[in-house]
């Protein structure tokens, strides 16, 4: 079932989404070669704490985590580790924050170093995808409408969208509905209209969309070990179009 927030649900949605942003560009400056990806999760979970909200991650369905973080072929949910990130890794960080009873969730792709030009453009590639997704979030615009778009777009650039994941709707749980495929058809799939607040959230393959699990067994990767990149923003419908909670 979608829930449909309230204004003031979603001003409190906007101020975790806040709290998030922050958090993100807290990690975002440390993602240099020589650190390990544990410390990154470290520094999340303190900064967000610090903030009096909650990791939104952490205890999910298991995951013992603050930070998912996944690097080159590994699309998502992967654990922090001692894995040290070096020059050239295409670094994928995905991240939640529950503040006064709402979620909110959000993800980068941080170029490690010097990349090589291909990531530097999957990377690009799939943030405009996202930035294009949104402007599709619009009353009266359909799922299908989001979808086709960042498909449309990432395949036109010689890249592929990932069929089997996909975002969300969210609010006082981290997954709620309706799902947010970045696949369709246009004008298919539910209306979205004012007070709905879902996560956009393409992933994007240099190979071909098929996956696999993670080395760590819990998260997942491209199946034929291409890279990948991902991109996310919670965002609210409203009569003035899209509403990036996360910024």
């Amino acid at each position: 079932m979608i829930t449909i927030k309230t204004p003031e649900e979603i001003k409190i949605i906007a101020e975790s989404g806040k709290i998030l942003a922050d958090a993100i560009r807290e990690i975002e400056k440390m993602a240099k070669p020589g650190i390990t990806t544990r410390e990154l999760d470290r520094t999340a979970e303190a900064f967000i704490l610090s903030k009096g909200a909650k990791p939104a991650f952490k205890g999910y369905e298991g995951f013992p985590y603050a930070l998912c973080v996944s690097v080159n072929e590994n699309i998502v949910h992967g654990f922090p580790s001692g894995y040290v990130l070096k020059d050239g890794d295409l670094l994928k960080l995905d991240l939640g924050v529950l503040y006064k009873g709402f979620n909110t969730d959000m993800a980068i792709t941080v170029a490690v170093g010097n990349v090589s030009f291909e990531a530097r453009r999957l990377m690009n590639v799939t943030k405009k995808s996202l930035r294009l997704g949104i402007k599709k979030a619009k009353i009266g615009n359909t799922i299908g409408d989001i979808g086709n778009t960042v498909q449309r777009f990432v395949e036109d650039q010689g890249f592929d969208v990932i069929r089997d994941l996909c975002g969300h709707g969210i609010g006082k749980s981290v997954h709620e509905d309706p799902k947010i495929p970045n696949f369709g058809k246009r004008g298919g799939g539910e209306k979205l209209v004012e007070g709905m607040v879902i996560c956009i959230e393409p992933m994007v393959s240099a190979g071909d969309y098929n996956l696999k699990k993670s080395g760590d067994g819990y998260g997942y990767a491209t199946a034929d070990n291409s890279l990948s990149a991902h991109f996310e923003h919670t965002i609210a419908i409203t009569s003035r179009g899209p509403r990036i909670l996360t910024e």
